[in-house]
């Protein structure tokens, strides 16, 4: 069993601090049973965040930062017959103008629901197709475009944006420039929409923008997909560390209870953890080789190797 966990660790001070004061006793009996196999580290401005990177070693996906193919991957999970097409994720959005930025909004806060989606999906539909994009509905947060230009053109990961400066990630590419056009074109077209009209007469956000990530041409995937566990994600992007903390606990006393449990029966465990700017991956680890490791070093303490995440 492989069990992926992203946003393990936070790089704000605060989350840091919060971070610094977990107890985490089925992670920490993990860590001694299990011996480091791998390691990635890049920058926290890698377009391409540590949990995406690592998934896509596990899938088999290759790609620069930001070339990964999760738009065309979804798309299939979805019933689009991608072919040999190149894919994009639309993510409807809400863009939020502040005082000195415009940041984005969690989309999971949009609370869209089928009709809603389908309906905005219909109204930017157009502005698409008549620039030679193909688009697909594929959910209430997953609209597929197609294109050639998206071969190859790196975006950056909703995750990298949501809660902050949107002209942070914008790219610069000529097919991004195109894109940042229809972008305005699809914020113009919904400023005064009815269908935003009726949701902010509801207290609803607005659907005012999209984000595009994940372009490329479809890759075969591997057939086993690790176990993602991402209920550290929404209070990591909301920079609620109290509830991170208690989602912690709660995964500490359920997934990393039953992972400990396994390992201790003697199956094979693999355990990767993502932080901001790396992953780590954790394997069983044959008898004789785990009591050289023990020999040599302690296992890690959970506050160091979050640290270092």
């Amino acid at each position: 069993m492989h069990l992926l966990i992203p946003f393990a660790a936070p790089l704000a001070d605060a989350g840091r601090e919060a971070a610094a004061t977990l107890v985490l006793p089925n992670l920490q009996a993990l860590l001694g049973r299990l011996a480091e196999v791998q390691r990635d580290l890049a920058d926290e401005w890698a377009w391409s965040p540590p949990h995406e990177r690592a998934l896509a070693r596990a899938l088999g996906l290759h790609g620069g930062a930001g070339q990964l193919p999760w738009a065309a991957h979804a798309a299939q999970a979805d019933g689009v017959a991608t072919g040999d097409l190149a894919w994009g994720l639309l993510t409807p959005a809400h863009w939020h103008l502040g005082t000195d930025q415009v940041s984005l909004a969690d989309p999971a806060g949009l609370a869209l629901d089928e009709a809603a989606s389908r309906a905005f999906f219909g109204a930017v539909q157009g502005l698409f197709t008549s620039e030679g994009y193909a688009m697909h509905y594929g959910g209430p947060l997953r609209w597929y475009i197609a294109h050639e230009s998206l071969a190859g053109l790196a975006t950056a990961s909703l995750d990298r944006v949501i809660g902050r400066n949107v002209d942070a990630w914008l790219g610069s590419d000529p097919a991004a420039r195109r894109l940042r056009r229809l972008q305005s074109e699809v914020q113009m077209l919904l400023h005064t929409h009815p269908l935003n009209e009726a949701r902010e007469a509801q207290g609803l956000l607005a659907v005012n923008s999209f984000w595009l990530s994940g372009c490329g041409v479809a890759q075969v995937a591997a057939a086993e997909t690790p176990s993602i566990d991402d209920r550290l994600r929404r209070p990591a992007l909301a920079d609620d560390w109290p509830a991170w903390c208690q989602a912690w606990q709660t995964l500490d006393a359920g997934p990393l209870a039953a992972l400990r449990a396994r390992s201790q029966r003697g199956q094979a465990v693999r355990l990767t953890l993502c932080g901001e700017r790396a992953w780590v991956a954790f394997e069983t680890a044959p008898p004789g080789l785990l009591r050289r490791l023990r020999g040599l070093w302690a296992s890690p303490a959970v506050a160091a190797l979050l640290e270092t995440l």
